[in-house]
Order: C-alpha cells, then structure tokens, then sequence
C-alpha cells in the first residue's frame, strides 16, 4: 500500500530537463520549484543522467551554459539534488520508435509514474501508456491538470498525483 504523504512520482525526458536547468523556461519554473520543495519524486536510470552529461556537450547547449556562466557539471550537480536515482527498468511491452526515448517509457511504466516528454514518438503513445496507468503529457500544465482530474486535490485546493502513482516493489 502506498504512504499517503508520499510525493507522487514523475519521469522527465532530456529536452525537459534542459528546458528547467539550462533555458530557465518560464513553463518550467513550477515544475521546478516543485522539484525543490520535494513535493514531486523525480525518478530517473543512470543511462538518463548519461544522457544528460552528452547533450550538455552540443555545441548550441555549450554556449547558452556559457551564456549562464554556468558548467555541464553545475547541471549535472543540479540533476543529482532532484532525482531518486533507479535501476534501469525492464523493457515495457510496446516499443517506443525513437530508441533513445524507450528508458523514460520503461521507467515510467515500471514506477507508476507520470511522464513529462516533449518528443512525438512517446506522445503517440499516450494512450496506451494512459491504459496502464502512465499520464503523458509534453507540458507540467497540461500534464498537472490532467493529474488533478484524476485524483482530486488535497486540502489547499491545489491538485496532486494522489492515486495515479502505484507502488514498485
């Protein structure tokens, strides 16, 4: 049985991230701050933070890091403090077309948790992931609001993942 107090869970892809911890995306800023007062489990793989540390390297994230005077590894300082580090999951039962973006699927699918990805071939699979229990969504406000359908909202009006995130044992 899940703790009731605890934070629901949520998968984040890549571009996302960046989007948070290198662009300072306005969409982003919630998000965010959620992250940092701990009222969202952030889960990611290894191979998700490896990920990470070789697009920090492309030549348009390299200058707006410098642009921020900020280093790959103050990001990947950043990207540690926020996530609950996980095994990499077994392959779920569909296959997602873009390889690099099946392990946010599997994680996913494997923890009960939502899904924020802005890349198509994981939002064509919406649906079915939606099937098993996995909100996907390419925005934190669409994706929240459609959570709070979901599961209601706690005490201070303000809707949270409740009953969406299963247990993984």
């Amino acid at each position: 049985m899940k703790h009731p107090l605890a934070a629901p869970r949520i998968v984040i892809d890549t571009n996302t991230v960046l989007d948070m911890l290198v662009f300072e995306d306005p969409a982003a800023h919630d998000l965010l701050a959620q992250l940092h007062r701990g009222a969202l489990e952030w889960l990611a793989a290894p191979p998700m933070r490896e990920e990470l540390a070789r697009v920090l390297n492309y030549p348009q994230i390299a200058k707006r890091l410098q642009t921020r005077t900020l280093s790959p590894a103050d990001v990947l300082a950043a990207f540690d403090a926020l996530v609950v580090m996980k095994p990499v999951a077994a392959r779920a039962a569909f296959v997602c077309k873009d390889r690099d973006d099946q392990q946010f699927i599997d994680l996913a699918l494997a923890w009960q948790a939502a899904l924020l990805s802005k890349d198509r071939a994981v939002l064509s699979m919406a649906r079915r992931m939606a099937r098993l229990g996995v909100a996907v969504s390419s925005s934190w406000s669409a994706l929240q609001a459609q959570l709070i359908v979901s599961s209601g909202s706690d005490a201070s009006g303000v809707g949270t993942l409740g009953d969406v995130n299963g247990v993984c044992s």
